[in-house]
């Protein structure tokens, strides 16, 4: 759509919000008044500006120009410089002091303004002091004017523009000019594919040393996104010598630079040298150090009096143990440290509820937590008591919008006070999480660490589960047999049998599991639509919106998760005169929709509402993952209200909505942790390092009453024989088995 281009002067500013800029103003053409909308920072009436965007029609508001970039000028005419002075720009010149100003300075008004301030003493009612004030104030919004627009010449939206000049005020073009690759390191947002856009622009070098240094942590940055904790120095210089198209030498240099500037950390490693970025180093050092601390917290009470005692719970309780899970509950009264992993229907839950009841039974306190919202509120389903989220026990301490680090308020200073602590879900939990849960943990504390292995690794770096039990020095109890009651799941059992290598059991009678035979994506995806409206809600009794999840292995193609999100959108939340919506990217956000939180955002503040409207919980952090309704779309204030599934309430500025994805469907890697009435699987075909078997043993495992495949039966088979896993580079298992090996020699 070819842009429009808009020249007038500012009539009226009829919303502004400060924070992020965004106003809702009018301005006069020279055919008609018209209502604009958009980031514009600091506009004031009677400024001329010329601004460049689309024409759009807001279902409450009519026709709207929206604006995308925008240039200013301050007015020239009388009648537009008493507009502008009296517009609110500086506290305490009314529309009558602005007259008096321009009735006696005329059209050089800005000039004694800028240049000589000491002349304004000779208009009444203005002091030496307040004629200082006024030209510091117009001083000020003369750099942000010229900031802005000098941004603005790089291609860098409003948004942006606002943040990079509310971190840098007036060093902002001096930045830009020599080293724009700070913004990857100090604007939250900005990447290191802009800023080089920027540096370009800027005429700096590609062999800028600036440039390399930014370029290895970009690269460093990506595999961290990939899963890794490090990179072989070799395959980071040959990584980055592509990307910036630089020599090999440049390269390394700026690495080393980079350690001396204590950026990244190198570890020789036999014949080889592994590169982090440091967080990542130190939190795998120091995870590995307080494991083998809290390892060494053993119990040396009486053997055969705790076997007496499960003996005497598991009667009460009327719960015969078999002997992985008796074994799992004696070695967590014993050890300091124990990892319980196993598939579903193994037993964990069972293990847990009688932990919980022997530990209570000596009166000691013990924290349940789970990496995400929904893993938690399925931990106190299952045990009937208080299960939170690893974050929130930690708590969030505010940091600034545009740090990178995780700040919490729990610590080795202000630990965890219980005397156990039991994760659900540990297969989740990534390098930088448990090395901060650990900084929390007092010594004496015992860990239980409970999860299924064979499951798919953390969304964020590190395999730390894996990690640790690899290691062969914590103590690991692995739950094999599969229970009575779980072997009448089809699910169950064929989750087991994936995980086995043996193809899943289809379509029989009474089973939970199903298989839809498609041939292609086109007749895949309208059998999903009808599964999910039609066939499904009439043979199970639930309901399309709140029960269903449909998963798969791609974001893109026809079957990938921002194809599907569009058509079961329209599906099963079509527009309509009575929601509103936001047009964001490459999809629409409708009122009703959906949503899953795409990033850790420590900063942003929650609240939970009672029925009558009080505020009963509030705080900070949404997390990866989490997901919710989208309740209101506010235009006049740009602000996106979401319901997440735990009921905390969060307000999104426009601005944060990169955010937020539509959940209709949603990557298997992103399920872990939830567990859905009815799980939809569409599987045609695929790329094979996407089709593997621990990602279809996830898939299905997501699945409480229903699982349903639809697609092409060979590509499910391909799945179960493709036992090939993603190399991640992590190196907690060494770690640990070194520093063991040490203490004990």
């Amino acid at each position: 759509m070819e842009q429009v281009v808009l020249k007038g002067a500012v009539e009226d500013i009829i919303y502004q919000n400060s924070e992020n800029g965004y106003t809702v103003f009018s301005i006069d053409t020279d055919d008609d008044e018209c209502v604009c909308v958009g980031t514009v920072p600091d506009i004031h009436r009677g400024e001329a500006v010329e601004l460049t965007g689309n024409w759009t029609m807001h279902s409450t508001y009519g026709k709207q120009f929206q604006v995308d970039f925008y240039e200013r000028t301050i007015p020239t005419t009388e009648d537009g410089i008493i507009k502008y002075l009296s517009s609110g720009i500086i506290r305490g010149v009314g529309k009558k002091m602005a007259k008096r100003i321009v009735d006696r300075f005329g059209e050089a008004t800005f000039y004694v303004i800028e240049e000589k301030p000491e002349r304004l003493v000779e208009v009444k009612g203005i002091s030496y002091d307040k004629a200082m004030k006024i030209s510091r104030v117009f001083a000020q919004q003369h750099e942000m004017r010229k900031a802005m627009l000098f941004l603005q010449k790089f291609g860098i939206t409003p948004n942006f523009a606002m943040k990079i000049y509310k971190k840098y005020k007036d060093k902002t073009q001096n930045i830009i000019e020599t080293n724009p690759y700070r913004l990857a390191d100090d604007i939250f947002g900005v990447g290191f594919k802009m800023a080089d856009k920027i540096a370009a622009s800027s005429g700096i070098s590609l062999d800028s040393p600036y440039r390399v240094k930014a370029g290895i942590k970009y690269v460093l940055n990506q595999a961290v996104s990939d899963g890794h904790v490090y990179l072989p120095q070799k395959e980071l210089i040959e990584k980055t010598s592509s990307l910036l198209h630089v020599g090999d030498e440049m390269t390394e240099n700026a690495i080393l630079e980079l350690q001396i500037d204590h950026q990244i950390w190198q570890e020789k490693k036999d014949d080889k040298i592994n590169v982090y970025l440091n967080s990542y180093y130190y939190a795998e050092v120091y995870t590995a150090k307080k494991l083998l601390e809290l390892y060494e917290n053993a119990n040396v009470d009486d053997t055969k009096d705790i076997l007496e005692k499960i003996e005497i719970n598991s009667k009460k309780k009327e719960i015969v143990l078999a002997e992985k899970q008796f074994q799992a509950v004696k070695e967590a009264l014993t050890q300091g440290v124990l990892v319980i992993t196993g598939g579903p229907g193994t037993g964990k839950t069972t293990i847990i509820n009688v932990i919980l009841s022997l530990l209570e039974d000596e009166e000691k306190k013990v924290i349940l937590a789970a990496p995400t919202g929904r893993a938690a509120k399925r931990m106190t389903e299952a045990t009937g008591r208080d299960a939170q989220t690893i974050h929130r026990i930690l708590g969030i301490t505010y940091i600034n919008e545009d740090s990178r680090r995780q700040t919490f308020d729990k610590n080795e200073d202000d630990p965890i006070d219980c005397d156990v602590l039991i994760i659900d879900e540990t297969s989740m939990v990534d390098i930088l999480l448990m090395s901060n849960l650990l900084k929390a943990v007092r010594p004496g504390t015992k860990l239980i660490l409970v999860g299924d292995v064979d499951q798919l690794p953390s969304v964020g770096a590190g395999n730390v589960l894996k990690d640790i039990i690899k290691s062969g020095v914590i103590k690991v109890v692995r739950l094999t047999e599969v229970f009575r009651q779980a072997q009448e799941s089809a699910i169950i059992m064929n989750a087991h049998r994936i995980n086995k290598g043996l193809y899943p059991v289809v379509n029989e009678k009474g089973s939970d599991f199903f298989f839809v035979k498609r041939s292609n994506a086109n007749d895949a995806l309208r059998t999903v639509k009808d599964l999910i409206v039609k066939r499904l809600p009439a043979f199970s009794g639930c309901d399309s919106f709140t029960d269903m999840q449909v998963l798969t292995p791609m974001r893109k193609g026809q079957l990938g998760v921002y194809e599907l999100n569009k058509e079961l959108q329209d599906t099963l939340n079509p527009p309509s005169n009575n929601k509103t919506e936001k047009t964001f990217k490459n999809f629409i956000l409708r009122q009703g929709d959906k949503v899953m939180q795409i990033k850790n955002n420590y900063n942003i503040s929650w609240k939970v509402y009672s029925k009558r409207g009080s505020i009963k919980d509030e705080g900070l952090g949404v997390f990866n993952g989490d997901c919710g309704i989208v309740q209101k779309i506010d235009d006049v204030n740009e602000i996106v209200t979401v319901i997440f599934d735990d009921s905390k309430t969060v307000e999104y500025d426009y601005i944060q909505l990169d955010e937020l994805d539509l959940a209709y469907a949603v990557t298997i890697h992103k399920s872990q942790g939830s567990e859905y009435p009815v799980v939809i699987l569409p599987l045609i075909s695929g790329p094979p390092m996407l089709l593997t078997r621990n990602l279809l043993y996830t898939a299905v495992t997501r699945a409480k009453k229903l699982a349903v495949i639809v697609g092409v039966q060979d590509t499910m088979n391909k799945m179960v024989d493709n036992n090939r896993e993603v190399n991640r580079y992590s190196s907690l298992d060494e770690r640990i088995k070194n520093i063991y090996e040490f203490i004990c020699q």
